[in-house]
Formats: structure tokens, sequence, C-alpha cells
């Protein structure tokens, strides 16, 4: 990981904002990095292609196109520059890449190993395994399992080498082979992504071994695997074999390649950094769907929520990672702001999958995030449905379906709700502070529920909104001394949020520090008077919290001389 990170990062970045309109080379210039720099491709391509009609052998300009071309997901149209580019003598490690994926795309892999034998360099990890996959299509076969044993004996990278030795190794029958390796009785355990253990399942229902497939399933994913392997379980299950097509041809098993240095950037680096690698990977292997959620999700991660969304519509509705697809499809329009969008897609994958607990959850989910909790409670219903045998994992779906009864008016059922997922997981902070917080503002169980808040904040004493849950439930107890001590402990973990800034200020009003609870209130209503009830705070600015009180016929506080 640490030699991955090494790699020369290639995204120019800006923090000038430039207008579309400016003039000249220098106007095109700056608007392409201004793009780049919010990682908007579209309109980097075309400024640089701008800019590169003026100057056409600038090497930064030709670069910078490449990249914005690949992370666009048009490949194809970046050749030309790449290949300008490498015979002017410019070193890109970008353009080297998109002429390697462009020798791949038209086969000819002799002419891949003679650039090696010359110099070319992708990136020590590419090199290595390309040039192997390259003699697997050269008809190398012998030499191709050298050179993958060769990348196997570098610092770092034995997984990598020995993974891509078992794909080749199946890719031409040999599972057997490829068996010995993934199992680990070849050189020892690998470390394997969720697509190796895809090709290892293959690689064992193709040796009749389906007890062992199915193991291997259930060890690595649990119960409840991700609805692609679900598939695959159940035709193992069915006694119908897996056909193995993780990598049957050289070009597969390059896009193997991009993949792979892909999934190890992701977190790691700049998410554009990644992307350039997903998005070849995806040229070569349309097919390779893992690459294409790949790169939606680093298309998220830059809020590139349009390409994003692009990219996940581009998966068959017959694939088995559909549903993934959609779920991030509803995630990517939830954050461009198109909550109906959203909800829709959920709607509908919902009505064809009425049996899929990971699907209806989702859209209960997405009802009550948009505050329709009156539609949420039967989604959830649905989905508790589902759960034979409720597991500690599933106090979420109650805790979610709790929430959605509390907000439309039917506490009891909520409270049960919240019991419930307490039974499954127990002292989990989020229900206990919930079900703590809601109890003191229903004035019940009072000492119950300070317990509950307490054994929440022990577990997590930096959550601002559990130390303030601590601080209310102490002010409600008239413990106003102490509740002051929780109240600014929640106000410095969050400090510009309304509804801990307007709960501070009462503490202090309950202590006597008067102009203190005045100032924060002030605070409360200028940081969200739309997340508060700006007409009470006003109404406490001008008259103070007991007569507020006394106007509501709330208890009265008792005003400590203290502070």
């Amino acid at each position: 990981m640490r030699l991955i990170r090494t790699f020369v990062a290639m995204a120019f970045c800006s923090q000038l904002a430039v207008p579309a309109h400016a003039f000249g080379i220098s106007g095109a210039y700056l608007a392409a990095r201004q793009a780049s720099f919010v990682s908007d491709y579209s309109a980097a391509v075309d400024y640089f292609v701008q800019a590169l009609a003026m100057d056409p052998s600038n090497p930064v300009l030709m670069e910078n196109a490449i990249s914005s071309y690949v992370n666009l997901g048009q490949i194809d149209r970046s050749f030309p520059i790449a290949k300008r580019m490498l015979d002017g003598d410019f070193r890109s490690q970008v353009a080297e890449m998109v002429v390697l994926a462009e020798q791949i795309d038209t086969g000819d892999y002799s002419g891949i190993l003679t650039e090696f034998e010359e110099g070319r360099t992708v990136g020590p990890l590419v090199d290595g395994l390309a040039k192997a996959w390259a003699l697997m299509g050269d008809g190398q076969v012998s030499e191709a399992l050298i050179a993958f044993d060769a990348v196997s004996e570098e610092t770092g990278l034995q997984s990598y080498g020995l993974f891509h030795k078992a794909l080749a190794l199946a890719s031409v029958g040999d599972f057997e082979g490829a068996d010995e390796i993934l199992s680990g009785r070849a050189a020892g355990p690998l470390q394997v992504s969720r697509r190796g253990v895809i090709a290892h399942v293959e690689i064992l229902s193709q040796l009749d071994r389906s007890d062992a497939a199915l193991d291997l399933i259930d060890q690595t994913f649990g119960a409840t695997p991700v609805p692609v392997l679900e598939e695959m379980k159940a035709q193992l299950e069915s006694g119908e074999p897996l056909a193995f097509d993780v990598a049957t041809t050289p070009r597969q098993g390059m896009s193997e390649v991009f993949f792979s240095v892909a999934g190890a950037l992701a977190g790691e680096s700049a998410p554009g950094y990644a992307l350039l690698y997903a998005r070849v990977a995806q040229f070569l292997n349309p097919e390779n769907i893992d690459a294409v959620l790949l790169s939606a999700s680093l298309l998220e991660d830059l809020e590139q929520y349009d390409l994003a969304t692009r990219a996940y519509e581009s998966v068959p509705h017959d694939h088995p990672s559909f549903i993934s697809a959609e779920i991030g499809r509803a995630d990517a329009l939830q954050a461009a702001g198109n909550t109906e969008g959203s909800i829709k897609v959920m709607q509908d994958l919902a009505a064809a999958h009425p049996d899929l607990l990971i699907v209806q959850v989702t859209l209960a989910d997405s009802l009550r995030r948009d505050d329709r909790f009156e539609e949420a409670v039967p989604v959830y219903d649905s989905a508790l449905d589902l759960i034979e045998t409720p597991r500690p994992q599933h106090w979420v779906v109650l805790f979610s379906r709790g929430i959605s009864l509390e907000r439309v008016g039917r506490w009891a059922e909520a409270e049960a709700d919240f019991r419930a997922a307490l039974d499954l997981s127990p002292d989990q902070p989020q229900v206990l502070n919930y079900l703590g917080y809601s109890m003191v503002e229903k004035q019940e169980n009072l000492d119950e529920a300070l317990h509950m808040i307490e054994v929440a904040v022990e577990a997590r004493p930096d959550d601002a909104y559990i130390t303030d849950s601590l601080g209310w439930v102490l002010y409600r107890l008239g413990r106003y001394d102490e509740a002051v001590v929780q109240m600014e402990r929640a106000a410095e973990l969050m400090p510009v949020d309304p509804i801990l800034n307007d709960h501070l200020g009462d503490v202090y009003w309950a202590v006597g520090r008067q102009m203190e609870a005045k100032f924060q209130w002030r605070r409360a209503l200028s940081f969200g008077p739309e997340e508060v009830d700006a007409e009470r705070i006003r109404r406490k600015l001008e008259v103070g919290l007991d007569v507020v009180l006394e106007e509501e016929g709330a208890d009265p506080i008792a005003v400590s001389n203290e502070g």
C-alpha cells in the first residue's frame, strides 16, 4: 500500500474562480484548472481542448486533457492526445496508461512487451502485472507465470502477483492450480477483495466443489451476503454450476490489473486519482460491473452526482448487482438534492423486490429522512416481517421504525420498538439516547432515562447530542448546576448547533446567569431559526424563561441564586 501511494498525483488544482468567458489561452487554461479543481470533467475537457487548439504541444495541457477525458469515461477520445504527447518525448504516467489501454484494445500484446522492454512505465504494480498478462496474450503462458511470480516476490506485492497468477491459470482452464493459490495452500493466505472471493467461488464450482464454495461465501460474508452473492449462493444450492467469468481473456485480466490498483487507491488517495484506474478497468471490460460501481462511488465522493447516476444506470437490469446499483443511484440523486427522484427509484425497486430486506429498509429510511413518517412505518413493517429470526444487527430496523412511530404520536408502540432494539443490542448508545431523551420530554421514568443516557455518554463521550441529552435530563430533574457542565460540554463539541445553544440558554437561566442565557438564545436564532422554535426563543428573550413556562402552563423552575 505504501508503494502504491508513492505514485505521482496528476490532478491540477486551483483556488481561483475563473469566469467562463475569459479570453485567450490563459482564460481557457484558468477556466480548465477551475473545472478540474471542482472535478467538473466535462467542462475541464472543453476548456483544455480549447487551450490545446492554441498551444497544441503544451505537455501540461495535454496531460490534463487526457486525465479529464479518462475520468469522464471517454478514454478513446484521449488516445490521439496521449500518442502525440509520448511521440513528443514528454513523459506522462496517464499518457502511458492510455496508450497501454489502446494497445490492449487492439490486441497488440507484442507491441506492449516491446515498449516495456524499451522502458515504458505506468507504475510499479501495473508494469509487472501488465507484462505478465501481455505474455499470456502473446501465447507465452510459461513465461507469463514466471512473470507473475516475479511480481509476487516484490515487497508488498505478493498477494497481487499470486491473485493474478490464479486468474491467469483459471483463464486457461487450470482451476486446480488456481484453487491451490487462492486457498492459501500454495504460498500462504492471500489478502483478497470481494471480487477475489467471487473468483474463488466460481473456481470451486468449476471443480464440482459446491459445498466448499458455499462455505466460503458464509465464512466471508455471513448469513446475509450482498445480492450478487445471494444469487450465486442460490445457484450453487440448486446444483447449477457457476461459470468462471472474472477474467477469461488477457484483456479482462488487464482490466483486473487496473481494478486492483483502483481498489487499493480508493480511500487512500484523492478520489480523482483512483478514478483514472477504475475508468480504464471499466473500458477494458465493460462487463466488470464492480469497476462500474467503484467508478460511480468515486464520482459520488467527488460530488459529481450526474456522472455517478449515469454510471449506476449503466448496470444491466438482469445483472445481480443491479439492486446495489439502484440503491447507489438513489443515494446519488438524494445527494444531488433530488429527493423525490431518489425515493421514486427506491419505491420502484421495492415494488419489484418485495422480499429483499435491504431494499425495504432503504426505502423506509429514505421516507423517514424526508420526514414522511406515516409512509415509512408500513414499509418498516414489511421489512420486519421478512426477518424470521431477529439477530443483533437488526436492532437498527426496530430503532428506525420506533423513531417513525414516535414522530407520528404512537408512543407506546415506539417505546416497545426501542426496548426490543435494546434486547437485540444491549447498551446501544443511539437507542439509549433516543429512548432516554424521549422519556425526559414526556416527563416519564426520569431516573431510568438518566441512567440510559449516562450509559450512552460513557460509550460516546464526544457525541454532542448524547451529551446534550444528559444535560437536558439533569435540567428536567432540577439538578441545574450539573446540567450546566454537560450543556457547556455539548456546546463545545458542536458550537454552532442551534438546539444545543437554546438548551444551554435555558440551563444558564435556571442557575441565574440571565445575561449569558440571552446570549445563547440569540446564538441559537442566528445559527438556525428554522431548526428551533424561533417564536418561543424570542418570547424568552422578551420576558424570560420563567414567564414563558408559566404562560405554557408548565411547572416553574426554581431559579438558583448561584452563578
